[in-house]
């Protein structure tokens, strides 16, 4: 397994992150079983956040009944979680009152007494970042929050925040896979009138900023086509794509899962890939790709049989 520091923390970080998001209805012996696999592959990083679950921090609740840490255990483990989204709504806060009060509640469900790294769900519209800012001293000087970072924000976002925030911004989540891939596809084809591709989503170049800015990419949902639209790994919807992804996958020996994993990992912004499967079969398939050297032809084989664009 491939790790890195992360930038701005002194953590030691694999670049494959197991998310938690669908362990609510998990027993504890399969949440076991998935956290043995994901530790023997050298994952133990855990992505986690305070609305997954059937109920408010459900999901952190779940891990941690399951698990029942020691401590040393709990050193051995990264825990990142998110706040910002309100599910009674939906909506978003970013307010002092919601971020403290969420990262209580996170810490008590979660059965710790610090959160490794908290993030920011989904862009607030009324945000104030001196509230941001204000919570987060609060949390670090406490001891309550290690590192702090985004999830779906854009540069002038994040430019936002940072105006105010004392703390370095650490890692921005982001949906990225080979077939959802508007965060570099528009660099690829910039410029090109009438092009769809060519077109800004992102507010502009988020990865190159991210790269500058030392941000982490984590890349959510790596096997979805499209928006929560299913996977494209078998689907008969891609079969230029499957064929490459197979004919690598043979190559390489890895499962086919390893290959859509390394497309994201061989890029040089050192990008994480949050895998969202609970299977723990596809946990060490998707593993396996965490260094495969793709040359820049394979890769760009793979972004093409994807269906887009190189001029």
């Amino acid at each position: 397994m491939k790790t890195f520091t992360l930038p701005g923390t002194d953590i030691v970080a694999p670049n494959i992150v197991l998310g938690l998001m669908r362990i609510a209805d998990k027993t504890d012996d399969e949440v076991r079983e998935l956290m043995r696999t994901a530790r023997d592959t050298g994952i133990d990083f855990v992505d986690h956040a305070d609305v997954y679950g059937h109920e408010q921090h459900g999901c952190e609740r779940r891990f941690a009944e399951a698990m029942a840490l020691t401590p040393s255990q709990r050193d051995a483990v990264t825990i990142q979680t998110k706040t910002g989204i309100v599910r009674e709504g939906p909506y978003f806060d970013f307010s002092y009152d919601h971020i403290v009060k969420s990262v209580e509640g996170s810490l008590a469900a979660l059965r710790t007494d610090r959160i490794d790294i908290l993030l920011l769900h989904r862009p607030d519209a009324l945000v104030e970042p001196a509230e941001v800012a204000r919570a987060f001293d609060e949390l670090e000087s406490a001891g309550k929050v290690r590192a702090f970072g985004v999830s779906n924000h854009t540069p002038r976002q994040i430019d936002l925040l940072r105006k105010h925030v004392r703390q370095p911004i650490v890692a921005n989540q982001l949906q990225l896979s080979i077939t959802h891939a508007p965060l570099i596809a528009q660099g690829v084809a910039a410029n090109m009138l009438a092009e769809q591709q060519s077109v800004t989503l992102d507010g502009g170049g988020i990865v190159d900023y991210c790269r500058m800015h030392d941000i982490t990419v984590q890349a959510w949902s790596p096997f979805q086509a499209g928006f929560f639209t299913g996977v494209f790994l078998g689907s008969p919807e891609y079969p230029e794509l499957n064929a490459v992804i197979d004919r690598l996958a043979k190559q390489y020996d890895v499962p086919p899962i390893a290959i859509a994993t390394a497309w994201i990992t061989r890029h040089p912004a050192q990008m994480q890939v949050v895998l969202g499967t609970t299977n723990p079969e596809r946990v060490a398939g998707a593993a396996r790709g965490s260094d495969i050297p793709l040359t820049r032809a394979e890769w760009y084989e793979l972004f093409r049989a994807a269906g887009h664009l190189v001029p």
